[in-house]
């Protein structure tokens, strides 16, 4: 049950299956797939107005689990389950046993929480789907919840483990189900697992990452496009070259965070960190319908009273210094040129990790009832520093930078330089 006033009722729980016969075989993880630090669980809300009605008399959450079931024949996998062999390695063994799957209702609008905007009405733990009885949440690819609310509008709650999917490929499978809901004959995209078309260079072995718990408080900001404009008509006029919102966003993220963390002194690097697309960087024809883990950590560090003290166009070079050594460090570690392993990483609290979900494909994702007024991702751990790019709920336009990356102490200086740019667009 949800909060006094806004109660949810779960009103059924079960496995749906692929529609239709599929591979029963167990297959092989890239060795990016297979990064100890992905087994974990990703956890978003998508909400939608239900004002552009599909039609006819299903409801969201039967037209959701019929499309599910046939979204499974292509991608099968994600009805399966992750095994572990007796050499530890994980595979995933496609069983068929399918995606847990709950319906709820809510006793409210979604007028009456927001639409879920910031700070969230309703605990986001009514939202999401609880997990499925004697399997362990992280054997399991997918469960997904659909709520409806007495608006007509509904909110699709997903849990999904990164192991079997990068961000693309998670908003690529969203969508097939988007395709199937709406009463295409098939996917727009068609799948491939194409695993083996991932590098794998030999795997120095790494001791398994150190996670230190940090205390870390949640903060919310939005940048207009105004402000957006401003940085960027400012490093275009500075260098000749063009940058983009989110380049913009993680300096100015960065550069508010590494301000507060002034307050420990200036001496020390700082970094941060995130996760680029690398389908671009191999054979197109291998790639065309992947969605498997295809990324590479992108890493910018300078002294911290550097950072703090540049003016925001030279943030924004350092990070684009960064991306632009993403093929040549991708192409490096491909060929095994490299002494630590780039995708064992190191969590502490001078390194800032962003993770932006604007171009996954879930803003786009139309189930019969239009696209989401509002996405809301949840991937924060408690010991890592982490800045979540997204959109602010419809109509805003901009970006919403969502943050749990630092501790309470430095959380009114970061806060107070966050605004200063939303408020004055500096």
């Amino acid at each position: 049950m949800g909060t006094i006033g806004f109660p949810v009722t779960r009103t059924s729980s079960s496995l749906v299956a692929p529609s239709s016969a599929t591979p029963h075989e167990t297959l092989l993880l890239s060795v990016i797939d297979r990064v100890a630090g992905l087994r974990h669980l990703v956890r978003s809300l998508h909400v939608f107005d239900g004002k552009a009605a599909a039609g006819g008399e299903s409801t969201p959450a039967k037209t959701l689990r019929e499309a599910l079931g046939k979204a499974l024949v292509d991608y099968y996998p994600f009805a399966g389950r992750f095994v572990a062999e007796e050499d530890g390695e994980v595979k995933v063994a496609c069983t068929a046993e399918g995606v847990w799957f709950v319906e709820a209702a809510a006793a409210c609008t979604l007028e009456e929480v927001k639409h879920l905007d910031h700070p969230m009405l309703m605990p986001k733990e009514d939202l999401l789907p609880e997990q499925a009885p004697d399997v362990d949440p992280l054997d399991m690819p997918l469960m997904m919840q659909v709520t409806e609310f007495t608006c007509g509008g509904f909110v699709v709650g997903l849990i999904s483990v990164h192991t079997i999917a990068d961000g693309l490929g998670a908003g690529q499978f969203i969508n097939a189900v988007a395709d199937y809901a709406r009463g295409l004959p098939k996917p727009r995209v068609t799948p491939v697992w194409s695993r083996d078309a991932i590098p794998s260079p030999s795997k120095i072995i790494s001791p398994p990452p150190r996670f230190e718990l940090l205390d870390l408080r949640y903060f919310t900001a939005d940048l207009t496009p105004d402000h957006i404009a401003k940085v960027k008509s400012s490093f275009f006029a500075s260098t000749g070259q063009r940058c983009s919102a989110f380049d913009v966003c993680v300096a100015k993220t960065w550069q508010s965070r590494t301000r507060a963390l002034l307050l420990d002194g200036a001496g020390d690097p700082v970094h941060v960190c995130f996760f680029a697309n690398t389908r671009h960087l191999l054979p197109a024809a291998a790639m065309a319908g992947f969605y498997g883990n295809c990324f590479y950590t992108v890493k910018a560090t300078r002294p911290c009273g550097e950072v703090a003290a540049a003016d925001v166009v030279e943030v924004v070079r350092a990070i684009r210094e960064a991306k632009a050594r993403l093929p040549a460090d991708f192409a490096r570690w491909a060929a095994g040129g490299f002494e630590k392993d780039p995708y064992e990483l190191t969590f502490s609290y001078d390194s800032l990790f962003v993770s932006d979900w604007t171009r996954l494909g879930f803003l786009e994702a139309d189930y019969g009832w239009g696209t989401p007024a509002h996405v809301v991702p949840f991937s924060y751990h408690p010991f890592m520093a982490v800045a979540v790019i997204g959109a602010p709920p419809v109509p805003k336009l901009g970006a919403r930078v969502m943050t749990m990356c630092v501790t309470e102490k430095h959380l009114p200086v970061f806060q107070e330089q966050m605004n200063a740019f939303t408020a004055a667009g500096n």
